[in-house]
C-alpha cells in the first residue's frame, strides 16, 4: 500500500495528537463509569477518517503505510484504549481479509462504509474450544446447492455488538484437520440465524464491546467467500495475513500506552515530595523511570522495523511476532514501574496508572499470546537459520 505524502500525513497526525489530548483523555472517566464510548465521540472519530486508516484512498479510506498507522495508532492510544477498541476491527483484522484478499466486488460493497465507520466489521476466528490453536476450529460451513449452512459458536468477539458485517472462518472440508478445509466468508450481521451472547465482563478496557456470536443454520451464497468460490478452504492463509498486519498494530498499541504510563510516572514523580524533595530525585526511582524509557525506545524501533519489513516484503511473520512478544511485554513492565512509584495511590482508581494497569494486561494476549509469539519466532528463527537467510 502506497503511503500518503509526509506533510499531509504530518497534519494528520498533529489532529490526533490534538483529539487524543483535548476530547479523549477528558472522556476517559466517562467511559469507564458507562462502558461506552459517546456518540459525538464516535462522529468525530468518524469525520477525522480514522475508521478508513488502512483502507486504500479508492475505496474512500485515508491510505496510510504500515508505518503510518502504526504512528497514528501510537498517538490515538495515549488515550484508554476503548477509543481504538472502536476502530480497531475496521483499521485491521475486520476489513483487512476484504482489503487483501476480497474480490472487487466485495471492495465496493463493503469497504467505502467500513472507511467512514458507517458500517463496523467484526474479525470471528476465536471460539469456545479454539483460541491459541486457531486451525482447530469447529464452527461447519456445509455446502447447501449454492450456498453454505453455517452452525457454531465464536468467542470473545470484539465489537460484535456493533458489528455489520462479520469477517468470519468456518470449515467447509469436515474431512481435513488443522489449518486446511478452513473458509473465510463475509457474513453480514443482519442474516437470519445470527445471535449475539450476553456482553462479557472483563478485567479492563471497559467501553470495549465483546460477546459471543452464535450462528444457527445461517445460510449465505458462495460469493460470501472472501476472493470468491475459487478461494475455497484459503480462509486459513488470509486469517494468518491478516494477523501478521494486526501484531504490529498491537505493538503500536502498547507503545502509545506505555508512552501515557511512563508520562503519568514522571507527572507523579516530580510532584510527589517525601523526605522534603520530590520522589523523581531518588536513584531506585530514577532507575524505574530509566528502564522505562529505554525499554519503549527499542519497543519503538522494533515496531517500526517490522512495520517497514512489512511494506517492503508483502510479509513479516518473525518480525512482527518478535515486535508483538516484546512490545506488549515492555508495556505490562512499564504499568508495573508506574503503579509501583505510585505507591498507595496507584492502586486508588483517581490515578489514571490503576486502570491502564488493568487495561494494558489483555494486549499480551489477544491476537497470539505471548507464548504463541515465542513458539512462532523460535520456528522462523531455525528456518532461517537453516536456509543461511538468518
Amino acid at each position: 500500500m502506497s503511503a500518503v505524502d509526509d506533510e499531509t500525513f504530518g497534519q494528520l497526525l498533529d489532529a490526533i495528537r490534538r483529539f487524543t489530548r483535548e476530547r479523549l483523555i477528558p472522556n476517559e472517566e466517562r467511559v469507564e463509569a458507562e462502558d461506552d464510548v459517546p456518540a459525538e465521540i464516535v462522529r468525530e472519530m468518524r469525520d477525522l477518517g480514522l475508521f478508513g486508516m488502512s483502507i486504500p484512498e479508492e475505496y474512500g479510506g485515508l491510505g496510510l503505510s504500515m508505518r503510518q498507522e502504526a504512528l497514528s495508532v501510537i498517538e490515538l492510544c495515549r488515550a484508554s484504549l476503548a477509543f481504538r477498541s472502536l476502530i480497531g476491527t475496521n483499521v485491521g483484522i475486520g476489513a483487512q481479509g476484504i482489503v487483501m484478499d476480497g474480490t472487487d466486488e466485495q471492495k465496493r460493497r463493503y469497504l467505502p462504509g467500513l472507511a467512514t465507520g458507517e458500517l463496523v466489521a467484526s474479525f470471528a476466528l476465536t471460539e469456545p474450544d479454539s483460541g491459541s490453536d486457531a486451525a482447530s476450529i469447529r464452527t461447519s460451513a456445509r455446502r447447501d446447492g449454492d450456498d453454505f449452512v453455517i452452525n457454531g459458536t465464536k468467542r470473545y468477539i470484539t465489537n460484535a455488538p456493533r458489528a455489520s458485517v462479520f469477517t468470519l472462518m468456518a470449515r467447509t472440508n469436515p474431512n481435513e484437520k488443522g489449518a486446511a478445509g478452513i473458509t473465510a466468508f463475509l457474513v453480514p450481521a443482519d442474516t437470519p440465524g445470527i445471535r449475539l451472547g450476553k456482553p462479557d465482563r472483563k478485567m479492563g478496557q471497559r467501553g470495549t464491546k465483546t460477546c459471543d456470536v452464535v450462528l444457527e443454520d445461517v445460510r449465505v451464497p458462495a460469493s460470501a467467500i472472501i476472493g470468491g468460490p475459487e478461494r475455497l478452504n484459503q480462509g486459513f492463509k488470509t486469517a494468518m495475513k491478516v494477523l501478521d498486519r494486526g501484531r504490529i498494530h498491537v505493538s503500536a498499541m502498547a507503545i502509545g500506552t506505555a508512552r501515557r504510563m511512563l508520562d503519568e510516572a514522571l507527572r507523579y514523580a516530580t510532584e510527589r515530595r517525601q523526605f522534603g524533595q520530590p520522589i523523581a530525585e531518588f536513584q531506585l526511582i530514577q532507575a524505574m523511570l530509566a528502564d522505562s524509557q529505554t525499554e519503549l525506545a527499542a519497543g519503538r524501533a522494533l515496531m517500526l522495523d517490522a512495520a517497514d519489513t512489512l511494506e517492503r516484503e508483502g510479509a513479516a511473520i518473525l518480525e512482527a511476532s518478535c515486535s508483538k512478544y516484546y512490545c506488549t511485554e515492555m508495556a505490562g513492565r512499564v504499568a508495573d514501574r508506574a503503579v509501583q512509584i505510585h505507591g498507595g495511590a496507584g492502586y486508588m482508581a483517581e490515578y489514571p496508572v490503576e486502570r491502564l494497569y488493568r487495561d494494558v494486561r489483555l494486549l499480551r494476549i489477544y491476537e497470539g499470546t505471548s507464548q504463541i509469539q515465542q513458539l512462532v519466532i523460535a520456528r522462523n528463527t531455525l528456518k532461517r537459520f537453516a536456509a543461511g537467510t538468518l
